[in-house]
């Protein structure tokens, strides 16, 4: 019959096949996973490469050091004053908020504890991290990987130049130096606004307060603060400068990279975060 005979089924399409769609989506993950793997990769290799660079006598010949030393100086003197006033600002405002709130519920005894513990053993680290990456180490990855795209490594290498020593050591050396300075002085600066903040200008307060701090900088914290805030300048400062050892990249592809790295410094710098409360507070 011709009303029939003139139907065609449809062609038959594999990709829409459900096994088709769940291989495909197989190798979207596949290469998803590789391309995850390769990331952290290049982490690990900066960090291990930073390592050997550091233990090696060859780094710090004259044209090394004085590569390091400008970057060290560029990293944390601009910043200096600009990071130490907004810590200053911050601690003033959360150690009264602090002391307020305590003795709003009677707990007066606990205040300066409370400020030592939110300011300096948690707040400050974490933020000297997260400026000297926005300030710093971001940009500086990113000039890396442009000077690596515009093939100034190998004129480094003609004028006899090693480039790991002479610009990823230097960068490096120099976001942690900057996480772990900024910090020790914001926090120095906030013991001090704490003490003002629950004593006054009084000197009677000196002996409770040095006891306080003792208490709570026990040895075990001591060291989970001095390990996280170490932690967090690795963080800051290799994540953003290993992208340039996958090579050199279209500025689109690099600009989603960069963007990838910043995901994935935040992370490190999250898991990090949360490692310590555990350990603490746990």
């Amino acid at each position: 019959m011709a009303g029939t005979g003139g139907a065609h089924a449809p062609p038959y399409d594999a990709a829409m096949h459900p096994l088709g769609t769940l291989q495909r989506g197989l190798g979207d993950l596949g290469r998803a996973g590789l391309q995850w793997s390769a990331s952290w990769w290049s982490v690990v290799h900066v960090g291990a490469l930073t390592l050997v660079l550091a233990l090696s006598p060859s780094s710090y010949r004259r044209e090394n050091r004085s590569a390091l030393a400008r970057h060290v100086v560029f990293a944390t003197a601009p910043h200096l004053l600009g990071f130490t006033l907004l810590s200053a600002l911050i601690s003033v405002v959360l150690a009264r908020i602090l002391v307020v709130t305590a003795a709003g519920y009677g707990l007066s005894q606990y205040a300066l504890e409370m400020v030592v513990r939110v300011l300096v053993l948690e707040l400050i680290p974490l933020t000297a991290a997260l400026f000297v990456a926005l300030r710093c180490t971001v940009p500086s990855g990113a000039e890396l990987t442009e000077l690596h795209a515009r093939g100034a490594f190998d004129a480094q290498i003609e004028r006899g130049l090693d480039p790991l020593r002479h610009e990823l050591l230097p960068r490096v050396v120099a976001g942690i130096f900057a996480v772990l300075l900024l910090a020790a002085i914001s926090c120095a600066l906030a013991l001090v606004i704490a003490y003002v903040a629950v004593y006054g200008a009084a000197a009677g307060g000196f002996g409770g307060f040095t006891r306080t701090v003792g208490r709570v900088f026990e040895p075990g914290v001591a060291a989970v603060f001095a390990v996280k805030t170490l932690l967090f300048g690795l963080a800051v400062s290799l994540i953003p400068v290993a992208a340039f050892l996958r090579g050199p990249r279209a500025p689109r592809s690099r600009t989603r990279a960069e963007l990838d790295g910043l995901v994935r410094m935040f992370t490190v710098i999250l898991l990090i975060e949360i490692g310590a409360l555990m350990t603490n507070y746990a």
